[in-house]
């Protein structure tokens, strides 16, 4: 895999703009692991490995077991989630795949019943800045690194 990320360094007011988009969304008041698990739900559908790698990793550093990191591939049948991560999910899926869902009005009040329109427009803009990021790191060949610092014992 080549690394093509040149180009963004070419652009330096649109990584500006993205780091300020995640900046926000930081202190936006979604909990951060819901976060976290939401960002490599989308990952995953988007085959984005440098982001798969990242998002699986920070959540496990953020205290998220090991079973529900990997349980987010499958998320629907899973016993690991609540009901609000399955709407979380089931709108991440829905918006990741735009093109083929067209956000279904199921699924929009599966997420509307469990969060307000804050959390809502704030989750919507989650999962709009991941996909940009999975399109930027597939599209310019972003390689994860070999290996991470190993994660603390516990």
């Amino acid at each position: 895999m080549s690394d093509r990320s040149r180009h963004m360094r070419a652009a330096p007011g649109a990584l500006e703009a993205m780091l300020g988009l995640e900046k926000y969304l930081k202190q936006c008041g979604l909990d951060e692991k819901l976060m976290l698990l939401v960002k490599l739900r989308a990952s995953i559908i988007n085959g984005c490995t440098y982001c798969v790698d990242m998002h699986s990793r920070d959540a496990r550093l953020a205290g998220e077991s090991e079973r529900r990191v990997h349980a987010v591939g499958a998320w629907e049948d899973s016993p690991v989630f609540s009901e609000r991560e399955k709407a979380a999910f089931a709108w991440a899926d829905a918006l990741t795949n735009i093109a083929t869902t067209h956000a279904p009005d199921d699924v929009y009040e599966r997420v509307r019943a469990q969060f307000d329109d804050k959390e809502l427009a704030d989750l919507t803009l989650l999962v709009g800045a991941i996909n940009t990021w999975n399109r930027i790191s597939i599209g310019f060949r972003t390689p994860p690194p070999a290996s991470w610092p190993p994660l603390p014992p516990g």
